[in-house]
């Protein structure tokens, strides 16, 4: 069995399947993914311990499938933000605006995607940074189609924007500038460059 297969969480049928990862979501999101307990988990979800493991192997199984879930859903609203923009710096500016509106809802899924890190969980980092790849790969390819300067790295410019968007988690607070009107900031300073002045 190769690295990748066992990375794989065997995922059974089951109609409670939902509600236990979302059950998952809330305690990784609020308690911290070592700090939750499989009992943990059970209550929250109404299940018995022992039912878990008929859904996912282990706790690692089970952070997985939530996070293939999180971010099933980031590039599900990714697509649906850029299926009208054509020109490529509309385009940048509506993969921004989903990103920051699923960022800022403060979902529990969203907050997992934050929160916990591939680098966090050996067992499962192949895995974990394959989703991610999967989705950053949608911003990148939009950051690509611009029309950049030829000094600017676009590679970087992708870190700058996902690296500030995420951390707005920490100090976004409601009632101020929307999550699109932050988005527009944010490309406003991109594409026009700051000019020192001596005078």
């Amino acid at each position: 069995m190769t690295l990748a297969a066992k990375q794989t969480p065997a995922k059974r049928a089951n109609n409670r399947n939902d509600a236990l990862l979302d059950a998952a979501a809330h305690l990784f999101a609020s308690k911290g993914y070592r700090e939750t307990t499989m009992r943990d988990i059970a209550v929250i979800s109404g299940m018995l311990p022992g039912s878990i493991y008929y859904h996912y192997g282990s706790k690692a199984d089970l952070l997985l499938a939530v996070y293939e879930k999180g971010v099933d859903g980031l590039c599900t609203r990714f697509d649906a933000a850029i299926a009208d923009a054509k020109a490529p710096w509309s385009r940048l500016e509506a993969v921004l605006i989903a990103h920051f509106e699923t960022i800022l809802d403060q979902s529990d899924y969203a907050r997992v995607l934050i929160r916990v890190l591939p680098d966090h969980l050996p067992e499962i980092t192949v895995s974990l940074s394959r989703l991610r790849d999967a989705y950053e790969g949608r911003i990148a390819a939009a950051i690509e189609a611009l029309p950049l300067d030829p000094g600017v790295d676009s590679k970087m410019l992708r870190f700058l924007l996902l690296g500030a968007a995420n951390w707005s988690q920490t100090w976004y607070r409601p009632g101020a500038d929307s999550p699109a009107d932050i988005a527009r900031h944010f490309l406003a300073i991109v594409r026009q460059p700051v000019e020192a002045s001596d005078g």
